[in-house]
């Protein structure tokens, strides 16, 4: 509520929330659900050929020469050596032996290519298609997906955000709804999600029954859309306190082999946890792996680093495809940049390049098995099909089947779309 809706509060109903509701009426979930007005929204357009997607973000700038663009032989290749794939003519490096065997389900897009080259700056551009400013926050792709789809779900929040730090994905100037959910353990699941120990459901409906009283009383004093706005908020999170999707976030309920398979750590199963959602028509899930900026000893850290990438990804390809989720989910790899072919001196390392990156599409009508774009024997430049950021994001907002020139206003009248001037690669599409 705004600052004098808050003034005028009493005190009972203050105490009663404050003592009472945070414990028992699963408070921790409500700003997601303020404002919620999503079920009402238009569903996907029918040229949609994905309902949901899965948006893995590296962050740091993930190096394009020792991982999905490989250049054997180049003198800026350094130590990497490349392994052949299931898809023809797509080379991965030797870090990825178990993704080499799923490429034949993946298009890469080697001709990336960003205006920002700092990690504010890209990370912002990389997930809203619109430079940074101080003026204004824009929406992320995921806040766009659900505020122009609406929610896959009903009952369960449409965006959720794993692993990340608050700083990627945003509902920028939508209401908080289209925003994410925070997840920030996989394995502990949905925080405020269950009533705490020594609470029964017949308490617990007794107490919300009070509250219900008061907010009648509270309703008639000040009738403000805020008001009805908070309200509903709590109606949201106790239908998803009592719903049976409130599962999917229990990923114990996986057979070990199934969650060995993802990689014991918070990146594989954050993508294990993505999977559940998915099943459960959630639209937008977001999967954050840190640590890809490699500016000292690249090689070393990247030794470290990519198996966990290597086994998530592939074991989500794979059980994705052999559950049937696959063409109906969009799989996305993205980072902000790439990193330079050139070897720091001293360092070994490979510093900011968005110049020239890669990322990865998967399922959701996307040609599998392809390679698009190209950079030069040095991935120095892109010197076919260049794919810029709101291309990127222009592509997995058609995939999603939204309209891309829709034109929507910030609070302060500016007109805004999808992705900004992007157009979609429609060569990606089968």
């Amino acid at each position: 509520m705004k600052h004098e809706v808050r003034n005028v509060d009493d005190v009972t109903r203050r105490a009663f929330l404050a003592g009472t509701l945070q414990a028992c009426l699963g408070v921790g979930m409500m700003p997601l659900f303020r404002n919620l007005d999503l079920a009402a929204a238009a569903e996907p357009d029918p040229i949609a050929t994905a309902r949901s997607v899965i948006y893995i973000y590296l962050s740091g700038g993930m190096s394009h020469l020792d991982t999905f663009d490989t250049k054997p032989g180049a003198e800026t290749q350094g130590p990497v050596e490349s392994l052949s794939t299931t898809a023809d003519g797509v080379q991965v490096s030797q870090y990825f032996p178990l993704l080499s065997r799923q490429m034949d389900k993946v298009a890469v897009i080697n001709s990336m290519h960003s205006t920002q080259g700092a990690h504010p700056q890209a990370r912002y551009f990389l997930h809203t298609g619109y430079d940074l400013r101080g003026t204004i926050k824009h929406p992320s792709m995921g806040a766009w997906a659900v505020k122009l789809a609406g929610p896959g779900n009903p009952t369960l929040p449409p965006h959720i955000e794993v692993g990340g730090q608050q700083y990627t994905a945003s509902a920028g100037f939508f209401d908080s709804a289209a925003g994410p959910l925070p997840i920030g353990d996989p394995s502990q699941g949905l925080a405020n999600g269950r009533l705490p120990a020594g609470v029964s459901e017949k308490e617990f409906s007794a107490r919300l029954t009070r509250l219900q009283k008061l907010n009648a009383s509270f309703r008639k004093r000040f009738a403000t859309r805020d008001v009805r706005s908070h309200e509903q908020a709590y109606e949201q999170a106790v239908r998803l306190m009592r719903s049976r999707d409130l599962a999917a976030f229990d990923i114990a309920k996986e057979k070990d082999s199934v969650r060995d398979a993802y990689g014991r750590n918070r990146f594989g199963q954050g993508l294990l946890l993505a999977r559940r959602l998915v099943e459960h028509r959630v639209r937008f899930i977001e999967v954050v792996s840190n640590g890809w900026d490699t500016h000292n000893e690249n090689f070393d850290a990247l030794e470290a680093k990519c198996p966990e990438l290597d086994r998530g990804l592939a074991a989500l390809l794979a059980d994705l495809d052999a559950r049937g989720l696959l063409d109906e989910t969009l799989v996305v790899v993205a980072t902000e940049f790439g990193r330079t072919p050139k070897i720091t001196t001293g360092r070994n390392g490979r510093d900011h390049f968005p110049k020239a990156f890669t990322c990865l599409l998967a399922g959701g009508g996307i040609k599998r098995g392809i390679r698009y774009g190209r950079t030069d024997e040095l991935g120095m430049n892109v010197i076919e099909n260049p794919v810029g950021i709101p291309e990127l994001n222009a592509t997995i907002a058609q995939a999603l089947g939204l309209p891309i020139d829709k034109v929507l206003y910030s609070p302060s009248g500016r007109p805004f779309t999808v992705s900004h001037k992007g157009k979609p690669v429609m060569e990606l599409f089968a």
